[in-house]
């Protein structure tokens, strides 16, 4: 692809590398940019700027945050002792979508894949932990997408968590196995959710 400015290629280059973005579609939003007010142009890169540098984890649940504590931990009208475990932020959006969930959230950064060299020690699980020990927390709700490393983390957790007095359970299989939260529709994964089981069964089955 030819460029009549190193500039736009610079930017179209800048472009393409974030995800789904190829060279045609980046080079439509640099001329789109270009068509727009200076102000505009501005406006877009501090926002985006301003996210990169000023984002923070909250303390206790490690979402995304604009505080120490997200809007999900200081909400007084959600249940703190319910707690719905979740690999990334992102799952964290797609259950919020359901309408169908009022309790926390812990994101747990990732998921235990030994392949992939990443251990127990690398999420965040033992704040989890520490959650449930001392929040007298009622209920563990692992929603974690249905693969092998997701089944691994839950099989860790439950049994790191099973000499404590809390209720595991795993939300319903009616997300396919190897599919990803972020991609299930919303009515799906309500049902998922409202229809979970204990982590026995789940086991069992």
């Amino acid at each position: 692809m030819q460029f009549p400015s190193k500039l736009i290629e610079d930017a179209v280059n800048a472009f393409a590398t974030l995800p789904g973005i190829g060279k045609k579609t980046a080079l439509r939003l640099v001329m789109h940019l270009l068509q727009k007010e200076l102000e505009d142009t501005k406006h877009i890169s501090d926002a985006i700027l301003k996210m990169r540098t000023d984002i923070k984890f909250c303390n206790t649940c490690h979402n995304l945050s604009d505080d120490d504590l997200c809007s999900i931990c200081t909400n007084s009208y959600r249940d703190k002792k319910v707690i719905c475990v979740v690999e990334n932020f992102r799952d964290i959006i797609a259950v919020e979508n359901t309408r169908h969930y009022n309790g926390s959230y812990h994101v747990l950064g990732g998921l235990i894949s030994p392949i992939d060299g990443i251990g127990p020690d690398k999420l965040n699980i033992q704040t989890l932990e520490e959650r449930v020990k001392n929040d007298q927390i009622q209920e563990i709700i692992m929603a974690l997408n249905p693969t092998i490393d997701g089944d691994t983390t839950i099989f860790y957790i439950s049994k790191l968590l099973n000499k404590y007095e809390v209720k595991i359970t795993s939300i319903a299989r009616g997300i396919a196995f190897g599919g990803e939260l972020e991609y299930v529709d919303e009515i799906t994964l309500a049902r998922s959710i409202q229809s979970r089981l204990p982590y026995e069964n789940y086991l069992s089955k």
